[in-house]
Parts: C-alpha cells; sequence; structure tokens
C-alpha cells in the first residue's frame, strides 16, 4: 500500500489591496473547486486552495499567488524562492476581473509541475502553410498545462468566476482517439494542439536550447520562436515565461482595449442618431 498524498496548500493574496474581500474570496472558492473537483480527475494532484485577507503575511507550509500591478520586464508569473519552493503572481487590470483566469492557470500549472521543469516525450511539431501539424521525430514538451488553450474565449465559469482550460495527458498521446479528452473543456480536439491566442515550448534534442510555437495573436498564423538554452540555475517554465509572458499579457490589453473602443464608438454613433431622430418629435 503506497503512502497517502501530500496535500499542497494554495493561499491567493492581493498584494495590490484594492479587490473586495468578497471577490477574493469567490475567486479563492471558485480555485478551490477546480482543484479538488476538475484537476485531479486528469492529474495527480492534492490541494485545496484559500483566500488570507493579509497582503503581508503568508502562513507557514502554504504556496501564495500574489496579484500584483506589474511585472519588471523579462519576469513571468511563475517564481522560486531562494528555498526553492515555488509561488507565482499575477497581473490584475483595473476594472477587470480576467484576472481569475490567470490566477487559475498559475495555480494549475504549479501544482502538476511545481518546480518548472517537467517535460514529456511525444511526436514532434512545425507549421506547414501556417498551420500546425505533426512532424518528424519526437520533442521533449515542457508540461505547461494551461499555455496551448489559454486566451480568454477556452475559460469556464465556476460559480460565476472564470477560470482557465486545462490540458489532460492525453494531450500528449502519440495518436488521436476518438475517445480521449485533451482538455477539460474540451476545446482542445487532438494531440498536439494549440488553440489560437495559446503556445507550446519544448526541448530542441539537437541544440539543447528552447523552442516554442508562439500563437499570441489569432488573426496572423503561429510562429516558431527560438528562445535558445535556458540557464542552469532558472527552471524552464520561468525561461519560457520570461520571453512570452509580457507578450501574451500586453496582446490581450490591446486587444481588450480595442473591444473597449470599438464599443465606445458604437454607442457614440447610436446617441448622435438618437439626437437626430429626437428633432423629429421637436
Amino acid at each position: 500500500m503506497g503512502l497517502p498524498m501530500l496535500q499542497i496548500k494554495v493561499v491567493l493574496v492581493d498584494t495590490t489591496e484594492t479587490i473586495k474581500t468578497d471577490t477574493m474570496a469567490a475567486a479563492a472558492e471558485a480555485l478551490n473547486v477546480q482543484v479538488t473537483r476538475d484537476l485531479p480527475q486528469f492529474w495527480n494532484v492534492s490541494a485545496t486552495v484559500s483566500y488570507r485577507p493579509d497582503a503581508h503575511g503568508v502562513p507557514q507550509g502554504m504556496w501564495p499567488v500574489q496579484l500584483v500591478t506589474s511585472l519588471p520586464p523579462g519576469e513571468g508569473g511563475f517564481h522560486m524562492t531562494r528555498h526553492n519552493q515555488p509561488y507565482a503572481k499575477v497581473i490584475i487590470t483595473p476594472g477587470s476581473d480576467e484576472w481569475t483566469i490567470d490566477a487559475s492557470h498559475e495555480t494549475v500549472e504549479m501544482l502538476v509541475d511545481p518546480y518548472g521543469n517537467r517535460l514529456q516525450t511525444s511526436t514532434a511539431i512545425g507549421i506547414t502553410g501556417g498551420r500546425i501539424k505533426d512532424a518528424e521525430g519526437k520533442f521533449e514538451y515542457l508540461v505547461e498545462t494551461c499555455d496551448p488553450c489559454e486566451a480568454n474565449r477556452y475559460a469556464y465559469q465556476i460559480d460565476g468566476v472564470m477560470v482557465s482550460d486545462f490540458i489532460t495527458p492525453h494531450f500528449y498521446d502519440l495518436v488521436y482517439s476518438p475517445n480521449a479528452r485533451y482538455s477539460f473543456t474540451g476545446a482542445v480536439k487532438a494531440p498536439r494542439q494549440v488553440l489560437p491566442g495559446g503556445y507550446i515550448s519544448w526541448v530542441d534534442p539537437q541544440a539543447d536550447a528552447m523552442k516554442q510555437i508562439l500563437w499570441v495573436d489569432p488573426s496572423n498564423p503561429p510562429q516558431i520562436n527560438d528562445l535558445g538554452p535556458a540557464p542552469p540555475n532558472m527552471s524552464l517554465r520561468s525561461f519560457v515565461e520570461a520571453h512570452t509572458y509580457h507578450l501574451v499579457h500586453e496582446y490581450r490589453v490591446t486587444a481588450k482595449k480595442a473591444v473597449i473602443d470599438a464599443r465606445k464608438k458604437y454607442r457614440a454613433n447610436l446617441e448622435a442618431v438618437a439626437r437626430i431622430r429626437a428633432k423629429n418629435y421637436i
């Protein structure tokens, strides 16, 4: 009989002290449902998520997910303490609740791969005719459970809170099976499929360097990035996020601003038409 799995305790912390307490509590409850109900169906994880209102304290034995207003250039969401304990940082955008998706993303990936170096071998992929397709050989993929399906459009709700979709271990299957589930929501339909707005990273076996297929802007085709070799004192995930995190976040902010601006313009046009119509009633 095997030893029982030790439970990981994740704590959600608002270092900005700008999010309402009830909003933080609701987000923590939703993430707790995700990591206790959804995630263990596919990944060998035992964890809980809670919210602590003390922004300046982290209880012993807990892994924090900290809400912040910004991150320095070259710094991603995944971090390690000097004692090699994982924690995460999530950027919040004023007036937006989308940070719950990012908090879910970082929590799920931290639990599945606490130290950011987990690799899984599967069929190689490449880009042919602007599309991601299987290729000759095999790659060692960095297990980033939310990156291939990380765009907000693939998120799902738990008690009214949006959380990130995540891939299952079948994502790395060598061949497609109609009975397999490749992501929790089912948005990912086949092994190694990267959805618009997502990305996937792997170790190039010949150059001993990290590469990735990045599809940040769905209006443009995916592209292959050569990230180079990861420093020996840095986890693979930290290295990848240092090159990718800000790019993805900035695109989301820009895309959201474009949507907001379009809505403002639409409302302004409606108001202009309403004023013209009103003259008919004078």
